[in-house]
């Protein structure tokens, strides 16, 4: 496995969990369990990637930009997710949160997969991407992920 394989896996599980969500309905015990895994998979992947992924890119000239872009968003998710953890799960204000967070997400998404995955595979070698790869989900494992 590269780490873009990794990445790609957990990016299929961010969509899913998001699809989950926007299907459930007010304050029920699915969509609190949703919430929750979607939470923790954005929180922990965000801290994965940046290690083991923006890291060793940022000392790149071609990849500094792209990979602070990549940071900025994290944090603008993690803004979301904190505004949606003042608002009551069961009001309209939580469905147009999460509706914000979906399209803030999918966009990073795409955006790495579309284009940055291309240029760290010129400058990452293969040993490195497996290498990367195992510390990455050596990583998520580690926190329950």
């Amino acid at each position: 496995m590269t780490i873009f394989e990794e990445l790609r896996a957990d990016h299929d599980k961010q969509r899913q969990l998001l699809e989950l969500l926007l299907d459930t309905e007010g304050d029920v015990p699915e969509r609190k369990k949703h919430y929750q895994q979607l939470k923790v998979q954005l929180e922990q992947h965000a801290a994965a990637e940046e290690r083991y992924f923006y890291s060793p890119l940022i000392d790149d000239d071609t990849t500094i930009g792209m990979s602070r872009h990549g940071i900025a968003e994290h944090h603008e998710i993690d803004e979301l997710v904190e505004t949606l953890e003042q608002t009551e799960m069961s009001s309209p204000a939580w469905l147009q949160h999460l509706k914000n967070l979906k399209h803030k997400v999918l966009h990073h998404l795409e955006d790495e997969e579309q284009g940055f995955f291309q240029q760290a595979g010129k400058v990452l070698n293969e040993t490195e991407k497996a290498s990367l790869a195992n510390d990455y989900r050596k990583m998520m494992e580690e926190k329950g992920v």
